[in-house]
């Protein structure tokens, strides 16, 4: 009869839930569980710090609408997972950290990097267990996956005993457990009805597209409903979800599409900070708003809610849209979806001389667009920053599901890079672009090493204003003569790549942007265009477009 440890079978379970990948920096206790997964047949990315690690399992997960998962050593190994926990369950994204704690035996007398781990996951996860026999890894992991994903996404920490991975199990008694087939929440038909009356007498309604409608594989769902000539906008993560292109997107025009709706559909989007609470004066005080949501408690945040569905988003928008079918839309012969157009078409205008700067240093705007337009339609994108992620936010297009990152709900800086990665390696087959400010960049620079170790070719594109949000901090929110703990030095930052045998270039003339990224894609390696940008340059503000 032969034994395996408890390392293998964690990874036989994963490997059964149809994760084929896993990130994490090797330590103990937890070694036995990526050896256990090469053995297995998984990919094991090793990285060097953890919070890198969880940012990739995440990005990985969320792109594969799968648990991403993160494997971790104990103590510090855990608390440095934490951020990355709180990230994903603030952004709705799946994410199962398997960590390893002090061995049982020298529990409560000072074992080694002893701390309450359960203690520290908690506050940033949706659940947390802990492995109580070696016979039972793969049932614990099992649930641990499955509330990662079930429901509204999140964060949830599986602690391993330090004595248990190591641990053999008589093979014959291992008992692994298959994936169930879970339907999705559908909706209650009366509800889509009224939801569907609501829409259908609105001189004015609007569609706004949160990342879950992502998740739920909404996009084609969305375009046919929003087809019928209803505008809709997005959330930075939302983009893509239907392609910017169509011609009822009008985040160009967003401020006036937000005040002038007098009935909102928000599918799979919270009425946070990002929506401006749902609140008057940012909304009309009495639009009729309406969401659809996987959770019932998303009823109740900051927007006074007239009607939430409690439904899988593509399962209910596609409800919606055969409940439409055969309606005349009052929107259709209101002007609505003309008068906004209008909006974003002046506020792009507005935009016209900083994005065709030719000046030296590059204005921000400037290297912006000379990404969008060079930018592959298929690509993963990317932004983080202060100045350069608002910029992004604006100018760079999105034509495809779960391909837009940035530092989402929690405003968390140091996701870029390892958001990049994490999302290559689960669409390997589209090119993948981090345009990082230069704080950004630094905040995971080492992740550079992990992409060139495991031949992950990404594109990163560093606009260096060489500061926080460039001089603006240091310059006029510190005294006067203060260090410079805003400014930032004018770094080399091509050299990281050329650390690593990546491809390194480096633009101080707009008019060498765009050979420079198809250099760098073209390369096949992990690469770095370093951009010097001017340190002075503002986001441009007073306009809807950038609202």
């Amino acid at each position: 009869m032969t034994d395996i440890h408890g390392g293998r079978i964690t990874a036989r379970q994963l490997r059964l839930a149809g994760i084929d990948t896993i990130f994490g920096v090797v330590a103990g206790p937890m070694i036995e569980v990526m050896a256990g997964a090469q053995e297995e047949g998984l990919r094991v990315i090793g990285c060097r710090h953890e919070e890198n690690a969880g940012f990739m399992a995440q990005a990985w997960g969320y792109v594969k609408q799968r648990p991403g998962v993160l494997v971790v050593g104990s103590g510090p190994a855990l608390t440095n997972a934490v951020t990355p926990m709180h990230v994903a369950t603030e952004s709705g994204m799946p994410l199962v950290v398997l960590g390893g704690s002090v061995a049982g035996p020298t529990r409560g007398i000072g074992g080694f990097q002893e701390c309450d781990q359960i203690a520290f996951a908690r506050p940033g996860c949706k659940w947390t267990g802990q492995v109580d026999s070696a016979e039972r890894i793969a049932e614990w992991v099992h649930v641990a996956v499955g509330k990662a994903g079930a429901g509204r996404p999140g964060a949830v920490y599986l602690d391993y005993p330090g004595h248990l991975p190591s641990r053999l199990v008589p093979e014959d008694q291992v008992r692994l457990r298959p994936q169930p087939d879970v339907a999705p929440p559908a909706p209650d038909a009366n509800a889509l009805d009224r939801a569907a009356d609501a829409l259908a007498r609105a001189e004015r309604p609007l569609v706004m597209i949160g990342k879950g409608a992502g998740w739920s594989g909404a996009g084609e769902v969305l375009a046919r409903l929003v087809g019928r000539g209803i505008p809709y906008v997005a959330s930075p993560m939302g983009r893509g979800v239907v392609p910017d292109d169509d011609p009822h997107f009008v985040n160009g025009a967003r401020s006036a599409a937000l005040a002038g709706a007098d009935a909102i559909l928000m599918v799979g989007g919270r009425f946070n900070w990002i929506f401006g609470f749902g609140r008057a004066p940012r909304y009309a005080a009495d639009a009729h708003i309406m969401q659809i949501d996987v959770s019932a408690e998303e009823a109740f945040g900051g927007a006074d809610v007239d009607q939430h569905i409690v439904a899988d988003a593509r399962l209910a928008v596609a409800g919606l849209s055969d409940a439409l079918e055969g309606r005349t839309l009052a929107c259709n012969t209101s002007g609505w979806l003309t008068s906004l157009r209008e909006v974003a078409t002046k506020n792009e205008a507005g935009l016209a001389e900083a994005t065709a700067n030719d000046d030296r240093p590059i204005n921000p705007y400037r290297l912006v667009r000379e990404v969008r337009d060079w930018l592959p339609r298929d690509a993963t994108v990317v932004s983080e920053g202060e100045t350069i992620m608002g910029i992004a936010r604006v100018l760079l297009p999105s034509h495809v599901e779960r391909s837009v990152f940035n530092a989402g709900t929690t405003g968390c800086m140091g996701t870029g890079l390892p958001y990049a990665i994490g999302a290559k390696l689960a669409r390997p087959e589209a090119p993948a672009v981090a345009v990082l400010g230069d704080y950004a960049f630094g905040s995971a620079a080492i992740a550079l090493e992990t992409a060139a170790r495991h031949d992950i070719p990404v594109v990163v594109v560093v606009a260096n204003n060489q500061g926080i949000a460039g001089h603006m901090i240091q310059d006029f929110m510190l005294p006067k003569g203060a260090p410079p703990i805003a400014a930032l030095s004018d770094a080399a930052y091509e050299k990281m790549a050329e650390m690593v045998d990546g491809h390194a270039e480096r633009v101080d003339d707009p008019a060498g942007i765009r050979p420079a990224l198809d250099r760098a894609l073209a390369s096949g390696r992990v690469a770095v265009v370093h951009v010097a940008i001017d340190p002075k340059a503002r986001r441009l503000s007073g306009g809807n477009y950038l609202q």
